[in-house]
């Protein structure tokens, strides 16, 4: 099957596949669109449902980019899977936040959400979405013995082992089913999902292809060991018990892989990222392709939400105006000095010394004053649709930069921060200092980097890449009583701790009401 058809259109519609499969109450109240297509053939189709799996990562709905969603209640280019991951992770900390008044921005923005908050119940339902398909999935090919299902049996339970992770991570303690049933689905804590992802992976990545040998779009063993790696590194958030040496051995493993950090950083977040050399990086894309793959989430959220008509060309016809930088974020590139303003993006990166520290500062203020003044706050121009080669997207608005989702540098600071951990500083050094040189930044001068020093580097390496909400959380300083305060963290101008409950998110209320296996999380 290639892939690379980014993730074909010709899929059974989102109600007919569950009617065909019986996966209608496997996880509760899954709220998709109840409409069926009569014509549509009620077989299971192996390669379609296989697609689907994926593009659950990628796609909204059957037609793109709207009109046939798969989570209704919600406008479908909000329901994409990583607009919701970026906003419960980005828009939560200290390093972006959003001009928008949608409902649900400002709950983001201020760290007050409650637990009927609609764009996190539709996170929620997107990945029960992902994980029924992929019970339903296994269920249909349990008996196929031949090479290729047997390949795509273990790329379907990684991806499921993918949505729990983010299911635990978002939501701790959660509905848990591996078969399809039609019953309301049993709460499993967030240690025991631990052990079941930490188990399916050791498992399932026997039989996934090897780093950099699969089709593009597709998971490896790579992809496999970095979410191994991941696992680990939050452990002691998950289960009360760290597990630094693992991180540290499957973040090698990746280290060790045909997977190579792509010299010029820049090319990760550019429209020809599958062919420029940023491929050898990115060990799972997202698929985004102007005209095959057309949504309103994805890299055209993460490109069109972060510029404004006044920043040039980026690929795209769209300048939404919304998502920019919180100041403490800005000043991890400028730790000595006040960050410039009335700089272009290579006017930033050359101040700061730093290829990451793409900021655009012309006419914008360093401090948000108001919240809902897109200015205020540097500009992030840090992803674009444009080729690095000069040549043009395949369409002028939906875009072809894939999301760099999973790639390798991500195991050079896990393997970094685990090794400081466990007292071995000398062995994290080498692995920070790639990524630094890469950037072309200055290296510690004292020889080693401490804990702080490394989760500085989690932001500078992976801003606005949708994960910093976890890293703050294993570094003990998003909820509870922090030592670490950044603008607006709270909904105070100059920030205030909020309750260590909202270290996780609520489950949804609807939910709740429909399973009445939940219990809530404390708090909610």
């Amino acid at each position: 099957m290639n892939i690379l058809t980014k993730y074909t259109k010709t899929l059974l519609p989102v109600a007919a596949l569950f009617l065909t499969l019986g996966l209608a109450s496997c996880t509760g109240d899954l709220d998709v669109d109840p409409t069926i297509d009569k014509s549509t053939s009620m077989e299971f189709n192996r390669d379609a449902v296989f697609n689907k799996i994926y593009g659950n990562m990628a796609l909204t709905g059957q037609n793109g980019p709207a009109g046939d969603q798969d989570i209704a209640d919600i406008d479908e280019g909000t329901s994409d899977f990583f607009r919701q991951i970026w906003n419960m992770n980005e828009l939560t900390t200290d390093e972006a936040i959003c001009s928008w008044g949608d409902p649900g921005i400002p709950e983001y923005n201020f760290n007050t959400w409650d637990a009927s908050h609609g764009m996190i119940t539709c996170e929620y339902y997107r990945l029960l979405f992902g994980i029924t398909m992929a019970n339903s999935f296994l269920t249909q090919t349990a008996d196929e013995t031949d090479a290729e299902t047997v390949k795509m049996r273990a790329e379907v339970r990684f991806l499921r082992a993918l949505y729990y992770y983010y299911a635990i991570d978002f939501f701790g303690n959660v509905p848990f089913v591996t078969t399809v049933s039609s019953e309301n689905a049993p709460q499993a804590s967030r240690a025991e999902v631990y052990s079941f992802i930490e188990s399916e992976l050791n498992d399932c990545v026997n039989d996934m292809a090897e780093p950099k040998q699969n089709t593009y779009g597709r998971a490896d063993k790579a992809a496999a060991w970095l979410l191994l790696s991941r696992l680990y590194l939050n452990a002691q958030v998950y289960t009360g018990t760290p597990q630094w040496a693992k991180a540290a051995e499957f973040a090698k493993k990746v280290m060790d892989s045909a997977y190579t950090l792509t010299p010029t950083f820049s090319y990760l977040f550019m429209g020809d990222n599958n062919s420029n050399g940023a491929q050898n990086e990115i060990i799972l894309p997202i698929l985004q392709d102007g005209i095959d793959t057309q949504n309103y989430g994805g890299s055209l959220f993460l490109i069109a939400s972060t510029f404004k008509d006044d920043m040039g060309d980026h690929g795209t016809s769209e300048s939404w105006a919304g998502n920019r930088a919180r100041k403490q974020l800005v000043e991890k590139f400028f730790p000595n000095s006040e960050p410039p303003t009335g700089l272009d993006v290579a006017g930033m990166v050359n101040a700061a010394g730093d290829d990451r520290a793409m900021f655009f500062s012309v006419d914008r203020n360093l401090s948000v004053e108001e919240t809902s003044v897109y200015t205020d706050g540097f500009s992030v121009a840090k992803f674009t649709n444009s080729y690095s080669n000069g040549a043009n997207p395949r369409d002028s608005k939906f875009v072809d930069m894939d999301v760099p989702f999973m790639r390798a540098a991500e195991a050079y600071l896990t393997y970094a921060e685990a090794q400081t951990r466990l007292g071995n500083t000398d062995e994290a050094k080498p692995a920070i200092d790639a990524l630094k040189d890469r950037a072309h930044a200055t290296s510690s001068k004292q020889g080693v980097y401490s804990l702080d020093d490394i989760l500085d580097e989690w932001a500078r390496e992976f801003m606005f890449e949708g994960r910093r909400r976890m890293d703050l959380v294993r570094f003990g300083k998003f909820g509870g009583n922090s030592d670490y305060v950044w603008e607006w963290k709270g909904g105070a101008r100059n920030g205030s701790n909020f309750s260590a409950q909202r270290n996780v998110f609520g489950l949804p209320t609807k939910d709740i009401v429909a399973n009445n296996n939940l219990v809530q999380n404390p708090g909610y």
